[in-house]
C-alpha cells in the first residue's frame, strides 16, 4: 500500500449536488488520506448537507443556486490554495471514485504538475456511450494539448497547487476540466495518468450530453 507523506499539506475537493445518500461516506473516507476535505455544495435541494457529520477537518462552501461542477470546483481548488494546501485532489461524491485510491494519484506528482484518473484500462461496468465518448474526447484533447491523454473525462485528479495559482478556468460546466488541461499544457505543465478503479453503480449521471458535447467543441475551437 503507498502511504502519503506530509499529510497535513493536502486537501481534497469534493462538489456536490443532490447527494444525500453518499456525500458522508465519501467525505469520510476520503479523510482517511487527506488533512482537510472541502466540500462544495451546488445548490442541492435534497438536505444534503444535513447528513454531514462535521468535524474540524471539514469545509463546507455552499452555492445559492445550482452554478455547475466547473464553478464549484473553481471555488473549492481556490479555496484550498489560499488556504496553504500544496497538493490537492478532485473526486465526485456520488462513489465513482475509491479514495483508497488518492495515495497512488499523489505519488505521482512528484513527476507530474496533474494526475489524472484513468479507467480505460479495464472498460468493464462503464455504459458504451461513455466509452465512446471518452475515447474520442481524449483523442481530440491529446491532439489540442500535445500531450497523451487517456481518460479526458476522469474526474478523479491530483494537482499541484502551482497550477491552480496560476491557471484561471473561465467554464462552469462539466467542460471547465478540459479547459483546465488545455491551458495547463500550454504553460508546460507536465500531465500524467495512474490507473484505477472503474466504478458504476445505479447512479444516474447529472452530466447532459449533447450539451457537454457542445460545450466541449466549443473549447476546443476557442
Amino acid at each position: 500500500m503507498i502511504t502519503l507523506k506530509n499529510k497535513n499539506k493536502i486537501a481534497a475537493v469534493i462538489p456536490f449536488f443532490n447527494e444525500k445518500n453518499t456525500i458522508n461516506q465519501i467525505i469520510h473516507s476520503t479523510l482517511k488520506h487527506v488533512n482537510t476535505v472541502i466540500a462544495i455544495d451546488d445548490g442541492s435541494t435534497d438536505d444534503s448537507d444535513v447528513n454531514i457529520y462535521f468535524n474540524e477537518h471539514i469545509t463546507l462552501l455552499r452555492n445559492n443556486t445550482n452554478r455547475g461542477k466547473g464553478f464549484s470546483l473553481r471555488k473549492g481548488l481556490n479555496y484550498a490554495v489560499e488556504n496553504g494546501f500544496d497538493e490537492l485532489v478532485t473526486l465526485d461524491a456520488d462513489l465513482q471514485h475509491n479514495p483508497d485510491e488518492i495515495p497512488l494519484l499523489i505519488s505521482k506528482l512528484s513527476e507530474y504538475h496533474i494526475v489524472i484518473g484513468n479507467r480505460l484500462n479495464n472498460l468493464m461496468g462503464m455504459p458504451l456511450q461513455r466509452k465512446i465518448s471518452n475515447k474520442i474526447t481524449s483523442k481530440l484533447l491529446s491532439i489540442k494539448t500535445g500531450q497523451m491523454i487517456l481518460d479526458s473525462q476522469c474526474g478523479f485528479r491530483a494537482y499541484r497547487s502551482e497550477v491552480i495559482k496560476n491557471i484561471k478556468t473561465d467554464e462552469d460546466g462539466y467542460e471547465a476540466e478540459s479547459e483546465l488541461l488545455i491551458k495547463s499544457a500550454r504553460l508546460g505543465y507536465k500531465i500524467g495518468f495512474a490507473d484505477i478503479s472503474t466504478i458504476y453503480g445505479d447512479e444516474v449521471s447529472k452530466m447532459t450530453p449533447v450539451k457537454s458535447t457542445l460545450g466541449f467543441i466549443k473549447l476546443l475551437f476557442n
